[in-house]
């Protein structure tokens, strides 16, 4: 690549800048700039000389300055969100994220910002997005926010309460809903992020009939399937699916007797074993329920009940389960201050109690919020008042602690886009942690 050829001058805004294409070339195929160059990052056109790009010319220079040395310097005086707009613009948005924030590390994590809620208490929910975006739901309203923090227009249910929330894309998200009896308006959505349009309705049929239902805790499978617990006013009691493409329901495994599927408070789906977790947890029933569900076969594969023995010791009984296949394990919390864990290949296994894996002293608040647990990049996460504390290794002893006084105890959290939300329970106010960049060397 010849000098001459290699150098790129730009006319941006009316303000001239010089560069090369070696430096464009760091921006990646998927930028505006990738698009200028043939696949050797030579320019398509020599006819010419200059590229006029009507856009802000302050931003332009800092983003070129990101190219050309991987380090992002904002000044003071200009709005980080109207930089994040250019580097929509441009197709740099990864390049500023990675500048940024550092690799997501939760013993690394420090608090970046605030947000206030927009109503008064009752937080239901807080989801990340996989952009780095997030929802909230509380009542029946549900707050979207872009990765910029920015709020979008809120989804109003009509005073239908959000049992759950959950992303599909950054550009969509499913709601379920409490059935008001006799309105036959419950069940599930698929939303617009941006707009809170509703796409399309999930339905429940069972013999060649619609039916009403209430939809419960949701998660997402391979092959674009949804999952939802499911409770309706006969026979559809138990979790259905859908294909989140098209809306249209594919199977539904009715709860066998004794067992409280449609009631379930957590689900998760496990890719390595194509199983589906499903938690009934204190204290919506006086004992927790825990199953492996097998939709090939349609059968209960693994199941745990009365986990929480010895029974006479109530601080035993389980408020938050999540699996955790690398390590063969189901980990459990208790409204106090354990972590026990449950061999996944051993069903109707008791729970070992870890003394190393101990969360935070101290006299529960008079309204508590139960504690919450989360599995990210190996490493486990688990609220308790108004403190997130972080557990890492092969016996998952506590290294870090997240904490912030202000808004009221933990009600729920959630990891994605790089970014860590905490919704507390006063005001819905929820904190965004960040990791920070590694130092430039």
């Amino acid at each position: 690549m010849g000098i001459q050829k290699d150098r790129v001058r730009f006319n941006v805004g009316g303000r001239i800048f010089e560069t090369t294409a070696t430096t464009l070339a760091n921006a990646g195929r998927n930028s505006v700039f990738g698009a200028m160059f043939d696949e050797d990052w030579n320019l398509q056109s020599d006819n010419t000389n200059e590229y006029f790009i009507d856009r802000n010319p302050d931003c332009f220079a800092v983003l070129l300055d990101l190219l050309r040395t991987q380090e992002l310097c904002i000044p003071a005086t200009m709005s980080e969100k109207l930089l994040y707009r250019e580097a929509l613009y441009y197709g740099l948005l990864d390049h500023v994220r990675s500048a940024k924030w550092g690799p997501f590390d939760g013993n690394r994590l420090w608090l970046s910002r605030t947000v206030a809620g927009q109503a008064p208490g009752d937080g239901t929910a807080i989801r990340a997005g996989p952009d780095g975006g997030c929802c909230v739901a509380h009542g029946s309203m549900v707050h979207v926010y872009d990765w910029m923090v920015e709020e979008h227009p809120p989804i109003n249910l009509d005073y239908q309460r959000v049992n759950d929330v959950g992303w599909v894309d950054s550009e969509s998200i499913v709601i379920s809903v409490c059935e008001r009896l006799g309105r036959g308006d419950g069940g599930m959505g698929l939303f617009s992020s941006s707009n809170g349009e509703l796409r399309y309705k999930f339905q429940v049929s069972h013999e060649n009939q619609v039916k009403s239902f209430t939809a419960g805790a949701l998660s997402f499978g391979s092959d674009y399937k949804i999952f939802s617990s499911c409770k309706g006013r006969s026979n559809e009691y138990g979790v259905g699916v859908w294909d989140q493409m098209t809306g249209k329901q594919t199977d539904f495994f009715y709860e066998p007797p004794g067992w409280s599927l449609g009631d379930a408070d957590k689900l998760q789906w496990l890719h390595g074993s194509n199983c589906l977790l499903v938690a009934t947890l204190f204290p919506r029933k006086d004992n927790c329920y825990i199953s492996l569900l097998d939709f090939r076969e349609k059968k209960m594969v693994r199941s745990w009940s009365d986990i929480g023995a010895p029974i006479t010791v109530d601080e035993k009984r389980v408020r938050d389960a999540i699996a955790m296949e690398d390590s063969n394990s189901i980990c459990v919390v208790n409204e106090y201050e354990d972590l026990g864990f449950i061999d996944i290949r051993n069903s109707g296994g008791s729970v070992r109690w870890s003394s190393r894996s101990r969360l935070m002293k101290g006299k529960m608040p008079d309204e508590p919020c139960y504690p919450k647990l989360a599995l990210h990049e190996g490493q486990l996460f688990s609220s308790m008042n108004d403190s997130i504390s972080v557990f890492c290794g092969p016996e998952w002893v506590l290294t870090s602690r997240l904490r912030r006084s202000y808004g009221g105890s933990i009600c729920d959290f959630s990891i994605g886009g790089d970014r860590l939300f905490a919704l507390h329970s006063e005001e819905n106010v929820f904190d965004i942690w960040e990791t920070p960049p590694p130092p430039i060397i």
